[in-house]
């Protein structure tokens, strides 16, 4: 039986992933007008995995790390931050927060094709009926002639697909890998080494960097919250699930976030939700849901034990 404490924080935790993760589209949106993608990124991994720290020498927690774990979170790092962050950031100069978050809720579909390629998993009847619906629901997203018709769009349709595969990739590799056990100090390293990793792609493409005080107070305030939230609290609990349920599972977080990022991209960015969208964001969720659908004994089972 699984502890009453444990469900609590896989509740939070599914919350931190579900609506903070939604909100981190309109915080980057804002943050790359003003500021490059890298550097975004590089800061506020950077900044928040000092910060980790820092917290767990007051707690007391031991950030001792062997390593095959320091190894671990590097590649897991490098994933899920320096590729699956920094180049995501990079697209939004060129998308809509919204549209990007629409993108994005495919990648249930890409971990588990590449469970099946890397893993030999078989597909459930139901889970190719939600390839189906999640390639229709897909090629209508980006197929629209608003989207496609804007400068640069499709590279950074590319591009966040590229981010999509470093990220199932990484859900998988994460998995299995031996890394520190305790989430927190895990979070930590795996910030600070892709933070660093960062921080040398933004030198090597030539970012100019900027400090705060010559920042907007609307990026100023939405650095604060992608570190404080979308990366401490978020991204805990996102290696937290990770080992307590499976990629399958956690990749769900795509069903709330594109709703969440596409009312925050209307409401403060007045980003145009199309018909064609809404429709495409059915199709897509609906096919994601079916991925998932199967999945839900083999959970209930896990959080029995």
């Amino acid at each position: 039986m699984s502890k009453p404490k444990d469900k609590v924080l896989i509740l939070l935790a599914f919350f931190a992933i579900y609506v903070i993760w939604g909100s981190t589209y309109l915080l980057n949106k804002i943050a790359v007008t003003e500021l490059p993608p890298f550097f975004i990124s590089a800061l506020r991994f950077i900044t928040a995995g000092v910060l980790i720290f820092i917290i767990a020498r007051i707690l007391r927690i031991d950030i001792s790390i062997t390593k095959k774990q320091l190894k671990n979170t590097i590649i897991a790092g490098f994933l899920f931050l320096t590729i699956g962050n920094g180049i995501a950031v990079w697209a939004l100069k060129y998308l809509d927060s919204g549209f990007a978050a629409l993108e994005v809720s495919a990648q249930p579909l890409v971990v588990l094709l590449l469970m099946l390629i890397l893993q030999g998993k078989k597909i459930q009847p139901m889970s190719i009926l939600g390839i189906i619906f999640g390639v229709i629901g897909i090629f209508l997203l980006v197929s629209q002639k608003e989207i496609i018709t804007q400068e640069n769009s499709i590279i950074g349709m590319i591009m966040l697909f590229m981010c999509m595969l470093s990220w199932a990739y990484g859900s998988i590799f994460i998995g299995d890998a031996d890394l520190p056990p305790n989430y927190f100090v895990n979070t930590g390293y795996q910030m600070l080494t892709g933070g660093i990793m960062l921080l040398l792609s933004s030198l090597f493409f030539g970012e100019r960097w900027s400090l705060p005080h010559e920042w907007s107070s609307s990026v100023q305030w939405s650095m604060v919250m992608l570190i404080v939230f979308g990366s401490i609290a978020a991204f805990t609990s996102f290696n937290y699930l990770l080992k307590k349920v499976s990629p399958e599972k956690v990749a769900t977080c795509t069903y709330v976030n594109p709703i969440i990022a596409l009312i925050l991209g209307w409401y403060f960015l007045k980003e145009q939700i199309t018909i064609q969208s809404v429709i495409a964001a059915i199709i897509l969720l609906t096919g994601v849901y079916f991925i998932n659908t199967k999945k839900k004994l083999t959970i209930l089972t896990r959080f029995k034990r």
